[in-house]
């Protein structure tokens, strides 16, 4: 006898199966934003050196980023450079890498396009003050910065959760992966359980994603 697809959800333990994958999802990503936040930041202050060989490496690896699918990325780390040069990595450690390297790129721009955007006469009102370089860049250049990067940052952060679903195509058993094994475990008893199985999925990630969203908005309103 076929029961109700919202069933499957309470067999066994399929439900904290799919929180589980779901904590596979949000570590991978979390680890590739606490990290990608700090190069991001270095790697935006590089960009705007005033050196045409620093511009040139910078836009070579951006546009480079930018361009190739994150997707296309997995594939490269996982399956052909682990194996092209011998090494010895995981699939998730592949996926954080991969998206270190993303959340490097767009942080980075995010940095520099906040860095050229402060007004030159902020920088000639602080020299009027008798501010050294280091003062301007401290007192001046990076609260206004900060103000303009926050809100941005916390985007990329939910568009790096959202995009971690990827990772499943290089098996990784996150909450899509086990979402579907359920569903397959269940395809004859329950024919109806896709539905709620990857409602409950897209119900996960708009919880995950939905509180960062409003910390966003808060923020940029509050600083408008």
């Amino acid at each position: 006898m076929q029961g109700s697809g919202i069933s499957v959800l309470f067999l066994g333990k399929n439900f904290l199966r799919l929180l589980g994958g779901l904590w596979v999802t949000l570590r991978i990503s979390l680890i590739a934003v606490v990290l990608s936040i700090p190069l991001g930041i270095l790697f935006g202050m590089f960009m705007t050196l005033n050196n045409p060989v620093s511009k040139a490496i910078s836009r070579v690896y951006l546009e480079f980023i930018r361009i190739m699918p994150q997707l296309v990325l997995l594939f490269i780390a996982y399956f052909g450079v682990t194996r092209a040069f011998g090494l010895n990595l995981s699939a998730e450690l592949s996926a954080i890498i991969v998206f270190i390297l993303w959340g490097t790129a767009e942080m980075g721009d995010l940095v520099r396009g906040a860095l050229i955007s402060i007004p030159k006469h902020q920088y000639d009102s602080a020299a009027a003050l008798g501010m050294t370089k280091s003062q301007t860049f401290v007192l001046v250049v990076v609260p206004q910065t900060l103000r303009r990067l926050i809100p941005l940052t916390i985007n990329l952060a939910t568009r790096m959760i959202k995009t971690t679903s990827l990772v499943v195509l290089i098996g990784i058993t996150e909450v899509l992966k086990v979402g579907k094994q359920i569903i397959d475990a269940n395809r004859f008893d329950y024919p109806t359980a896709a539905l709620w199985v990857y409602g409950v999925i897209f119900l996960l990630y708009f919880l995950a994603c939905w509180p960062i969203s409003l910390l966003a908005k808060k923020l940029e309103a509050r600083w408008r």
